[in-house]
């Protein structure tokens, strides 16, 4: 397998394999995420993507193989366990709650509290968060906005600070801006990049190939629960990539 610098994987899946039942969805993956680099999850629908994506974010238990983060070996029970090691998804579908401020999404099931009776310190998250969305130069009203007011590309950006604020291991993108126009597209591709400067490891699962190959390190291609192989962004091509998820083309694996 490539690896790309000389970190420790903040990610490192060996062999795994997922069945239901008497079908297999994944078999042998073996992939590693390291700080400061996006790894993209490329291939056709049913290639296993969205079950590799479950498994990393504690909601399927693989069957067999590994999982560790920083080094160490993990068995998420749930997805919750998940996130208190550090892990944070990015969904297409935002999972943000809208009738709620920027500053209660971005602390939503970690709230803050002050005093003896334990009430919401609002001030302390809100400056927290107003803070976080000028450093990554997230361009909202405030955070005081509340989300249904936000435009698509300004609430990915939300849920996007909200994911580099709390993750400690990893960020996994599910599509992040499959719903999203060329312009907040590009917004969120920016995002992505100051994740990386800021020493982020990204696991970026897209059908865009053509935003893979703008952000993407490394790119791992799945095709029906098989792992085609891996390759530097840098040094493979667009037709090599589509002959990898399409099987049209017999492409070795790394």
């Amino acid at each position: 397998m490539t690896t790309t610098g000389t970190a420790s994987p903040a990610l490192q899946l060996d062999h795994i394999r997922k069945e239901f039942g008497g079908v297999v969805a994944v078999q042998d993956f073996s992939l590693d995420v390291r700080p400061g680099e996006i790894v993209a999850l490329v291939g056709d629908n049913g290639a296993g993507k969205s079950t590799i994506v479950k498994i990393v974010s504690g909601v399927y238990r693989p069957t067999a193989g590994s999982i560790e983060l920083r080094g160490e070996p993990v068995n998420f029970a749930d997805a919750s366990d998940a996130r208190s090691h550090g892990i944070e998804v990015v969904y297409q579908d935002l999972a943000l709650a809208d009738m709620q401020t920027v500053y209660m999404n971005m602390f939503l099931g970690r709230e803050l509290v002050t005093g003896v009776l334990r009430r919401l310190d609002k001030k302390k998250m809100a400056a927290q968060t107003q803070q976080l969305v000028d450093e990554l130069d997230v361009r909202i009203p405030s955070a005081h906005a509340t989300i249904r007011e936000l435009s698509g590309g300004q609430r990915q950006g939300v849920a996007i600070a909200r994911a580099t604020h709390w993750a400690t291991s990893l960020v996994l993108m599910d599509e992040p801006t499959a719903a999203l126009g060329v312009a907040e597209t590009n917004r969120v591709e920016q995002l992505m990049m100051q994740l990386r400067e800021r020493g982020r490891a990204i696991l970026l699962v897209s059908h865009n190939l053509d935003q893979v190959f703008r952000v993407a390190d490394r790119i791992a291609v799945l095709r029906r629960g098989v792992q085609v192989g891996i390759r530097e962004t840098a040094q493979t091509t667009h037709n090599e990539i589509v002959s990898m998820i399409t099987g049209l083309q017999q492409a070795d694996g790394s």
